[in-house]
């Protein structure tokens, strides 16, 4: 299925591309747009750090348990976005594990604190980007926000994480389980939530009413500041993925949680 329909109501140039899982076929329920463009995916960026550090856990170079941040952090909470950091470097510090707060710096610090003195674009290339065959995609800046690929690498990666290529299906399983889940917090865009369950990387929906529609609970993914979008649920095994001329705005916050759930519901029926 490729038409306007799909996207009505998102302004610019989007590229999307809905699927579900047949074995390990991902059959494409909906797709429009240019699957070549390289584009900024901002904090969906999130997704590939996340899954770096998947790779790092099951070669143990490092725990979630590992010491990382500030005192009493652990590079768990500085993925979690729960170690008390703020949104970035020379915000206000709070208490670790007490509040969520959505911290680009903590994602930074978190690979700071693996990668020390080397590049985080070759550590994301070697441990994500090259191993999955996603040759238009790179970090271009810092590795919180700063990948850029195309939606048909958005694709591969969302089915990476689907069928844990790349990494153990118990640490995948880890990544996308919310960690310290009574926290409340704040997701960019869409308010505050109590609990706002988190992932080592990923958002996990749970009981929050906002972009991830009507998808259950243990679904998860992330958006960014530049439209971009992936959002997945292993056990129906379908996934959402998009990227956009127009960066997010009240148009997404309107758009978003109808048209992801649109996209289940279509993924569902294929």
């Amino acid at each position: 299925m490729s038409n306007n329909s799909f996207v009505t109501g998102w302004p610019g140039a989007p590229a999307a591309v809905a699927f579900r899982l047949d074995g390990t076929i991902a059959n494409r329920v909906a797709e429009i747009g240019d699957m070549s463009e390289v584009r900024p995916w901002a904090s969906v960026s999130k997704l590939a750090v996340s899954f770096a550090f998947g790779v790092e856990f099951d070669w143990e170079s490092c725990k979630p348990s590992t010491h990382a941040g500030p005192v009493g952090s652990f590079i768990a909470n500085l993925l979690s976005h729960s170690s008390g950091l703020g949104l970035e470097e020379g915000d206000p510090v709070s208490q670790v594990g007490k509040k969520r707060i959505y911290s680009n710096y903590g994602i930074n610090t978190a690979v700071k604190e693996i990668i020390e003195d080397h590049d985080p674009a070759s550590w994301l290339r070697l441990r994500v980007f090259a191993g999955l065959g996603m040759s238009s995609t790179s970090l271009q800046g810092r590795p919180s926000d700063g990948v850029t690929g195309s939606t048909e690498d958005l694709v591969t990666f969302a089915k990476a994480w689907l069928l844990s290529q790349g990494i153990s299906e118990v640490t995948r399983n880890r990544l996308i389980t919310p960690y310290a889940p009574q926290l409340d917090g704040i997701v960019p865009g869409f308010g505050s939530f109590s609990p706002c369950p988190w992932g080592l990387g990923p958002e996990v929906r749970g009981t929050k009413e906002h972009w991830m529609g009507d998808w259950p609970e243990d679904s998860f993914g992330h958006f960014g500041k530049s439209g971009a979008l992936m959002l997945m649920n292993v056990r129906e095994k379908i996934a959402v993925v998009a990227t956009s001329t127009e960066e997010f705005g009240p148009w997404a916050v309107r758009l978003w949680p109808q048209w992801t759930s649109e996209m289940r519901k279509r993924a569902l029926n294929s």
